[in-house]
């Protein structure tokens, strides 16, 4: 069914004894936020651009590697900013099946974002984006039953799909301060949780690029994911942490490759072609265990093993467990 395009006071709430309330932001507001921030739009573009381009360059393991790597530390900086904070080797070692001891709800957002940051999920489907099913609320799970369920979670969708149309002329970096504002208004979310809006904008920023599947604020989220006031310092500051995550995203990528070649340099005494093999796979996925390892580079069990310990020992690369099983293995000493 299509959507109908609100006028500017669809963004307005409704006042139970008044009727409306005072306005609120609507879409000439942010349209007129664009217009004064010119510059930083370009700014941030530009950065997003040149990062869409660093990751279209790599090869196609390495292009989802990096997604991942992206993906963990953006998750990261999310669940700090809501107060439930996890590493990102804590994630990547749960989503591996690795053993954590650690906040179960917040793991199971972690494992819910790192899904959709990489990709899983279509943002018309609010319901599919989400993971949820139809329910009457009886038996939800805590975090779920603070939002609406059912018809009254498909009219908080539609609401917002329709909230979203009406922004359709504001550029996707631009556009993220009001949708997530719709996005709490609409009660798509519990009230605390500020990791599921985050990760749809996230992918929404994306829209337009080449292989970029979203758009990573990394720890200058924390400035705009819970955000207030007038609209232009809201979009100032939201370009902002778009450039700074696009570029800072991209010089993580660069160390990442910087690192290989000082690897090959410290490996180039060891015999054979196997050392170089272990450095590539660590370069293009940001946690591997040593049968990933065995996999990626068509070596032996034994093999992997002796050239990570080695590789450990000369601090060109850690392992992040700390076990004598299932170990995890990472670039950089």
């Amino acid at each position: 069914m299509s959507q109908t395009i609100p006028p500017a006071d669809a963004f307005r709430p409704l006042d139970d004894d008044e009727g409306f309330a005072p306005p609120m932001l609507g879409p000439q507001d942010w349209l007129a936020a664009q217009r004064d921030a010119a510059g930083p739009l370009a700014r941030a573009a530009a950065a997003v651009g040149r990062l869409d381009a660093t990751i279209a360059a790599l090869a196609p393991d390495a292009r989802d590697g990096a997604t991942r790597r992206l993906a963990l530390i953006e998750l990261e900086a999310m669940l700090w900013a809501q107060g439930t904070p996890l590493r990102r080797e804590e994630i990547g070692r749960d989503v591996m099946e690795g053993r954590a001891g650690t906040d179960l709800e917040a793991m199971r957002l972690a494992r819910w974002g790192l899904r959709r940051l990489e990709g899983q999920g279509t943002l018309s489907d609010l319901r599919g984006f989400l993971g949820l099913y139809r329910s009457d609320g009886i038996g939800l799970a805590e975090p779920l039953a603070a939002r609406p369920v059912g018809e009254a979670f498909d009219a908080g969708a539609a609401e917002f799909h329709a909230a979203a149309g009406a922004l359709a002329g504001i550029e996707p970096a631009a556009r993220a301060p009001a949708l997530r504002a719709a996005w709490r208004l609409c009660d798509l979310s519990a009230p605390e949780c500020l990791v599921e809006p985050a990760c749809w904008t996230a992918r929404d920023m994306a829209e337009g690029c080449e292989v970029l599947r979203f758009v990573p604020l990394g720890r200058h989220g924390r400035s705009v994911w819970i955000d207030g006031g007038a609209a232009l310092p809201r979009v100032q500051r939201q370009l902002q942490a778009v450039e700074q995550g696009a570029t800072d995203a991209r010089r993580e990528l660069r160390r990442i490759a910087d690192w290989a070649i000082r690897a090959r340099d410290a490996v180039a005494g060891i015999k054979g072609d196997n050392p170089a093999r272990v450095i590539a796979a660590l370069a293009a996925h940001p946690l591997m265990t040593t049968a990933m390892v065995e996999e990626a580079t068509a070596t032996s069990r034994d093999t992997a093993e002796r050239l990570l310990a080695r590789m450990q020992s000369m601090g060109l690369i850690r392992e992040i467990t700390g076990a004598r099983r299932f170990r995890l293995w990472t670039a950089g000493g």
